[in-house]
Parts: structure tokens; sequence; C-alpha cells
């Protein structure tokens, strides 16, 4: 391995108390939705002391969101060491470290500490962010200070992300650009330290059906009724999923469904005129979200039209496609040597279908546990560092030094 460069950059756990600190929620509801500047500002001024090159990208149409690209040496291969990504773009060799820049919406009254204070009790980091994934930052810029620039023949990019908690705009203005990054990419979500090369994809659809309102004596064309019977036949279909789609590699190993929120109606003595149904389905790789979508239309379009209702069937968000990179690629190969552990597959959702539309192969590998995320005294594990660390510094060693990197 090559000798740690010089850097101004902080000690690991200043960067980890500064990342926890900025707040930089994420959500569909305005009201809670924060920009993701000032963490890239922070990481922008921490990679350019470690000696990376740093741009920020703000979104189309969304400047108070951003991107941030760092790239750290392979100055020598703006020609070289090119090959063709999925989308005909060129794309360099190297590696890329990614991770979100946003954290959930929190609730502060429900923690025993601060979670824009990074705390330390009972061997444990507590705070927003500190398992998914803000961490990963600070985890990714110390391990790359233990090489030099120039000592990197291909270049190490580290990507940090916009919106990945609400609609993963960052992720999809990137896909939009076509950017070439780079052929490998380490995502650092919450897996336990444990690879995983597959997971499920994350649609979010609204059911809407509008009748009459009137008086509760008659209620035969009511919303409410009628939503009761569409809720009957999608969870039918559901069972037909579960049954014609199967998937070994997951622990749930089907498609899955969930009914997560209904509401209608304004009075007991009034019939219900609108009713709106929203639902998760989590579908396996080599499903299409829009297929589903087309499905769920024609289990609810029958309904709605023998009720004499008004229908609409939309998505809540643009789905999250499912994610799978090849078990053969170099990455899975290279971290599955590392860890010991065999790549796995999950059932939440990451930005690895956009990087891998990129051409990259991509895998999730991170030290955090996903039973930490979007809870309350979310918290990494300390004894995590170390070994996150020393995955983090070999995978750069492998990819960006050695001739492991070549393509």
């Amino acid at each position: 391995m090559s000798q740690r460069s010089s850097s101004a950059a902080p000690p690991l756990r200043q960067m980890l108390e500064g990342l926890i600190s900025v707040p930089s929620v994420s959500s569909v509801n305005p009201h809670l939705d924060q920009s993701n500047r000032p963490v890239l500002e922070l990481l922008s001024t921490w990679l350019e002391d470690a000696g990376f090159r740093v741009e920020i990208l703000p979104l189309p149409g969304q400047p108070e969101k951003a991107n941030l690209i760092a790239t750290l040496g392979g100055e020598g291969l703006s020609g070289a060491g090119l090959a063709d990504s999925a989308q005909g773009h060129k794309l360099l060799s190297g590696l890329v470290l990614s991770g979100h820049a946003d954290t959930v919406p929190f609730d502060a009254h429900l923690w025993r500490s601060d979670p824009l204070c990074l705390t330390e009790a009972d061997g444990r980091l507590y705070g927003i962010g500190t398992a998914d994934m803000k961490s990963f930052l600070g985890l990714a810029i110390e391990a790359a200070r233990s090489f030099r620039p120039a000592d990197l023949k291909r270049p190490l990019i580290l990507l940090a992300t916009a919106d990945e908690e609400s609609a993963m705009h960052g992720a999809r203005a990137l896909v939009e650009s076509g950017r070439a990054l780079g052929r490998h990419a380490v995502i650092g979500e919450p897996t336990g330290l444990r690879p995983v090369r597959a997971h499920k994809g994350v649609m979010a659809e609204a059911i809407r059906l509008t009748g009459r309102s009137g008086h509760a004596s008659d209620p035969s064309l009511g919303a409410l009724e009628g939503m009761h019977e569409v809720m009957t036949a999608l969870l039918a279909w559901r069972d037909e999923l579960k049954q014609t789609h199967r998937d070994p590699a997951f622990a749930i190993d089907h498609p899955t469904m969930n009914v997560g929120h209904i509401h209608g109606g304004d009075n007991f003595n009034r019939i219900c005129g609108h009713c709106e149904l929203h639902i998760d389905i989590r579908p396996l790789p080599h499903q299409e979200p829009e297929q589903l979508r087309a499905e769920l239309r024609e289990r609810v379009a029958p309904i709605a039209e023998r009720r004499e209702l008004e229908f609409e069937v939309a998505p809540l968000f643009p789905s999250i496609p499912p994610a799978e990179t090849a078990a053969g690629a170099a990455i899975v190969q290279a971290a599955e040597a590392l860890t010991g552990h065999r790549a796995e597959s999950v059932s939440f959702g990451t930005e690895a279908p956009f990087l891998n539309a990129l051409g990259m192969e991509t895998i999730v590998f991170g030290p955090g546990d996903i039973e930490q995320a979007h809870q309350p005294n979310e918290y990494l594990a300390l004894e995590r560092i170390p070994p996150m660390l020393g995955y983090l510094r070999q995978l750069i060693q492998r990819f960006c030094v050695d001739d492991g990197g070549a393509l």
C-alpha cells in the first residue's frame, strides 16, 4: 500500500461530527425538505485538502440540491483505459465510493441524545445519518488519505448524491447527464459489512376513487366501499404474485405489497365521495415497474366501472428499479474475498440501478445495520469502523493502484 498522503483535512472523528451536525433532510413533504448543499460544501473543503479535484453539480431546476463528484489520481487516463458504458458513453476505469448526503426526517423528542450531535455511548456513535449513511462519506475520505494521488493509476472517485431518501433526484440527474464516472462502484448503505449485489425495486402507488357524496341512507355509490373491494382484489393479486414470482436469493423470496395508507370521507352520516389508498410494491429483479403498474390498473378498472366510480392510479414518486450485479463481476468477487461472505440480496432500495445504468458494476457495502436506519437513536458501532476502513483501503489498492483495476 502507498504511503499516506499529506492532508490538512481533519481527523475522522471530527469529520463525522461535522457531517452529523449539518441537517440535510430529504422529504417529499416540502415543509420538511432541506438543501444538501451545506453538507457538500463541508465535504468539498475536506476533499480539496486531501488532494481531490471537486465538482459540485446543481440538479436541474433545483439549485438548492446538488451532487458532488470528487476525483483523486488517474490524471493520465484522459484518453486511455476507456470502455463503452451501457448508454454508449465513454467510461473510465477506476473505483467509485458513493453515498447520499441527505437523511430522512426525524423526531428529535424521541431520541435519547441530540440527533444532530455525534454522541458516543456503549461503544456506539449515535446521530442521524451515522448508519444511513453520512458516516460512509467520512470513512471514504479517511481511507483515501492512505494513498498518494500520484500512485493511483486509475481514478478514485467519491460521489455524494442528493435526495436518495425521497425521489433519488441526484442519481436520476446523473443518469440523464450520462456522466462517465468509473467502472467499479461501492455504495456504502448499511449492510453490516456484508456485500450486497442485488436488491428489490421500490414502487409507491396511489389509487384514488371518486364517487358521489350524499346522505348516508343510500351508500351504494360511495368511494369507501369501492375501495374495500379494490383492496380485496389487490390482496388476491398479491397472493398470485407470491405464487408466480420467486427468487431464492432473497430472504423474502417473492415480490411484496404493503397496504400502508388509506383516507376517505368526512363524516359518519355522509357517503364518502373520495377515497385514496397508498401501497408499496417491492419487485424482484427482472420485474418491470411499468408492467406492474399496468397490471395494477387492470385490477382497479373493472371495479370502478361497475360501481360507476372515477379512478386514478399514479406513482407517488418515480419508481426505483430493482438492481442486480453479476456474481462474476470483479467488484463482487473482490468484496467476497475480503469479507469471507458471499454477496447477498436485500429488500430495500438503493441508487445501485442508476449507477449500473451508467455502466458501473455496483455493490452495496457499508458498516451500518439497516435495522438502525430511519428510526430514533440511530447508531454506528465503533467496532465496525476499523474493518470498514481496511476493506476500503484494499479495494482502492486493487482497483486504483494494482493491475486488478484494469479493464
